[in-house]
């Protein structure tokens, strides 16, 4: 292939190299976020969103063609997207493949015009862009790459070199533009991601050696029920097959299908592009996912295997511990239905059973509905009791993607779902969701009431008023969420200079809306200075809520003695149960 040119085979190698570059470096990147906060999250925002991309670039046969790849890559970051990083990643690239995708080869010309178009769709998706960020890297990345191009440029090898050193010298001024970086020593996070991206993809133009081989957990979180024992399966069969589409899914029916999937079974993957959608599944009935399948289109590579019978006949004929009744219940297709049994004994064959929850499916339609998301069984248990219908499990632990948004959304019955994000840094993928139902001639609207808080989420739902209009309940609740003032008690995992306040490893902090309120040895202490930096004449009702970590006795004292300094106020102590924050407390 000639030096001037990159076809499709080689963009696939270059973005999976920059994909699996991003993801080794990922944890030095979490290292980057101002805050040393235990739950700094922009290299694995960015990681989880690139890699999404990544697994549908690697379903991809070789002979893929640029425009097939390019879907892949601006389909799968734009559904995968987390945080805010990783939905200005997922514009970013999905601007550049507008470009790319029409053409067979790319020449610097080419390659010029599309970050071009990565940067202004970047910057479009974005309400209030800042400087000092990974918009300014990719910026800076563009000019250089238009400045080249101008200059009749031809050589890629030299062009990538020179936009990648420009990219790292527009990182490294970063600190000079947003003074809460230079004063805690580092450049940013978002940029200094980009960047790795870059250079990964660079590697791979230059033939260096990299596994670009991507597993599944690349892309998906791990939750403490996802790992099992090998003899605890409860989806007896595994079942892999190929649909070729009659047309093309739309965002509904992928939303849809999936969800029936999880009804179903687990182990979920799917992949779809216009033509094919590649589904692996563990079920206990194969055939259900067969059926549903062959509504959208003929199958091909069909494969199902029987785990549990694999499992069982390994533990018979290799540790002579296994229940030959077990085996032939397996055989007779019984196995969910079967203890174990004894030779001779009877072996019951019951009907299918389809697992599909009826109540949800038959509940009728209606004109509003609530998706929320948050951290916590107690805050969870909260806003289920104030009418929301689907709480998302996330917050500043974990980001739910634009994916996991949709998939919420597309589970409440109703015409328009209003979405509480509950963190700044979950805004940007629910704003996404919403412009992605709407692409998708979805029957139903997401709004997005741009919580940054649980406090504020709380009180946006607390404000919604049955039977009237939509717009003016969001404008009521989104006014609403402007009069709440919330603070966060958590722990520091290094040492870090901000706002002039110096932070210790392991000193406890109080972060409020616009900052550090307060540093201390003490939870309690730390936590009472920070709500009263937070007070003012005007607020009437405190609202704390406990973590996890924190004992009923002790969020007791603390509501006490918040009682004391403030008799004006009423004071409302509820568990929330949230991980990694002690406290989160309110005043409005």
């Amino acid at each position: 292939m000639s030096n001037n040119v990159i076809d499709a085979k080689m963009l696939s190698k270059m973005f999976l190299s920059g994909a699996k570059n991003l993801e080794a470096k990922k944890e030095w990147i979490n290292e980057l976020n101002v805050f040393p906060v235990p739950d700094g999250d922009t290299g694995t925002n960015m990681t989880m969103t690139i890699m999404s991309a990544a697994k549908e670039v690697s379903a991809l046969n070789d002979s893929a063609s640029m425009e097939a790849i390019c879907k892949a890559i601006s389909s799968g970051s734009l559904r995968g997207a987390r945080g805010n990083s990783g939905v200005i990643l997922s514009q970013l690239l999905r601007g550049f493949t507008k470009v790319v995708k029409t053409n067979d080869e790319v020449n610097v010309q080419i390659l010029a015009e599309a970050f071009d178009k990565a940067v202004e769709t970047a910057y479009k998706a974005v309400m209030k862009p800042k400087e000092g960020t990974i918009l300014t890297v990719a910026k800076g990345a563009s000019e250089k790459a238009h400045e080249l191009a101008v200059e009749g440029t031809e050589d890629i090898e030299f062009f990538c070199a020179e936009v990648i050193k420009y990219a790292e010298e527009v990182l490294s001024k970063t600190p000079d533009m947003l003074p809460v970086l230079k004063q805690a020593g580092v450049v940013d996070s978002g940029g200094q991601g980009l960047v790795q991206v870059l250079k990964g993809a660079f590697d791979g133009y230059l033939g260096k050696e990299i596994d670009l081989s991507i597993n599944e957990e690349s892309a998906t979180p791990v939750t403490k029920n996802e790992v099992q024992e090998e003899a605890d399966i409860k989806f007896g069969y595994c079942t892999e097959f190929i649909v070729l589409l009659s047309k093309p899914l739309n965002v509904k029916q992928e939303i849809d299908f999936k969800n029936f999937l999880e009804s179903i079974g687990d182990s979920i993957v799917m992949v779809a592009d216009d033509e094919i959608c590649k589904v692996h599944v563990h079920s206990n009935d194969p055939g259900l996912a067969i059926q549903r399948a062959l509504m959208y289109g003929q199958l091909s590579n069909m494969k199902i295997d029987n785990m549990r019978m694999e499992h069982r006949e390994k533990l018979f004929h290799e540790n002579n511990d296994g229940s030959w009744a077990e085996i032939k219940t397996e055989i007779n297709g019984a196995a969910e239905l079967t203890p174990t049994y004894l030779p001779g004994d009877d072996i019951p064959l019951g009907d299918k059973v389809e697992m599909i929850d009826e109540a949800a499916s038959n509940e009728p339609r209606k004109e509003i509905g609530f998706v929320t998301v948050c951290a916590g069984s107690g805050l969870a248990d909260i806003f289920r009791g104030l009418g929301v219908d689907y709480v998302i499990e996330g917050g500043q632990t974990m980001n739910p993607s634009t994916a996991d948004i949709l998939d919420a959304v597309a589970k409440v019955n109703a015409d328009t779902v209003i979405v509480l994000p509950n963190n700044k840094n979950i805004i940007l993928a629910a704003n996404q969701a919403a412009i992605m139902c709407e692409d998708g001639d979805e029957d139903k609207k997401i709004v997005v009431v741009p919580s940054k808080t649980v406090p504020q989420g709380i009180t946006a739902i607390i404000n919604y008023v049955p039977d009237v209009p939509v717009e003016d309940n969001v404008a009521a609740m989104t006014d609403a969420i402007s009069t709440v003032n919330t603070g966060e008690v958590t722990y520091a995992v290094r040492d870090t200079v901000i706002d002039d306040v110096q932070i210790r490893q392991g000193d406890y902090m109080g972060i409020g809306d616009s900052g550090i309120l307060s540093v201390g040895s003490g939870i309690e202490d730390v936590a009472f200075e920070m709500l009263s930096r937070m007070m003012n004449e005007d607020l009437e009702l405190i609202s704390v809520y406990y973590g996890e970590d924190v004992e009923e006795k002790d969020a007791e004292a603390l509501k006490e003695r918040i009682s004391k300094e403030y008799p004006g106020c009423d004071v409302e102590l509820q568990f929330g149960g949230q991980p990694i924050y002690y406290y989160i407390l309110s005043a409005e």
